[in-house]
């Protein structure tokens, strides 16, 4: 794909990076985050390595013309045994205050670093609620897109029977998003994992600028062909 990887530091993790640019010109950045990957080898087994398998968010990063950077979260791309790291944090905490906060620090350190005046953040499915939280934080943050995004925790888990996420922080339990972030979420109509009906009551809530677009995709299937013409809602 081209991209150049990396590592960020922060709050005592390390966190994968990938460029679509070898550096970042200062100005507007897309930064994309991934979703949960495979928290769990069973309902009853957690995985040893969370890291997602399928590079969906690394394509759609490959294809934006843009200066654009995949951060990875906490104990993931093989950090799985770092110090600090424990299976709650990509389980039952894999939206909690911690692994948030460290992810508004690297978030906060690239800012500075490379001169970024403003941010979209792009976040597919769990990474969407990361999204969602890191731009009620970060000033710089302008845009929100989010991509098949889990947004209701309790909806969603109540959905597939899941325990229910303790520790994380959900949503659609929070206040709107902060003015003046422009936010597009957009929803597969053919999603299994996060369906359609499951914004539909955030749309209600929030308001008109919870804006949500249906588009012709799955949870994974669809959205790498579509991304640059979905790109064009993004500027």
């Amino acid at each position: 794909m081209g991209l150049v990887s990396g590592w960020e530091y922060a709050d005592g993790f390390r966190l994968a990076t990938f460029r679509n640019r070898a550096s970042m010109p200062g100005g507007v950045l897309h930064l994309y985050l991934d979703g949960d990957g495979r928290p769990w080898r069973s309902r009853n087994q957690v995985a040893r390595n969370p890291t997602p398998q399928n590079a969906l968010v690394l394509g759609l990063l490959a294809r934006d013309p843009a200066p654009a950077l995949y951060l990875g979260r906490p104990c993931y791309q093989g950090e799985q045994e770092a110090e600090g790291c424990e299976p709650w944090l990509w389980t039952f905490g894999r939206y909690s205050e911690r692994v948030i906060s460290a992810m508004a620090t690297a978030l906060e350190q690239l800012i500075e670093a490379e001169s970024i005046d403003r941010v979209t953040l792009i976040g597919y499915s769990g990474g969407g609620v990361i999204a969602w939280h890191l731009a009620q934080r970060i000033p710089e943050v302008e845009r929100l897109v989010t991509i098949a995004a889990n947004l209701d925790l309790r909806a969603w888990t109540r959905l597939h029977g899941y325990s229910p996420l303790a520790g994380s922080l959900d949503p659609a339990a929070g206040p709107p998003m902060r003015e003046p972030v422009q936010q597009l979420h957009l929803v597969g109509r053919s999603d299994q994992n996060v369906p359609a009906t499951l914004t539909e009551p955030l749309e209600q809530r929030f308001g008109p600028s919870f804006q949500r677009r249906l588009i012709a995709a799955g949870h994974a299937d669809g959205w790498l062909e579509r991304w640059p013409d979905l790109l064009g809602w993004v500027w």
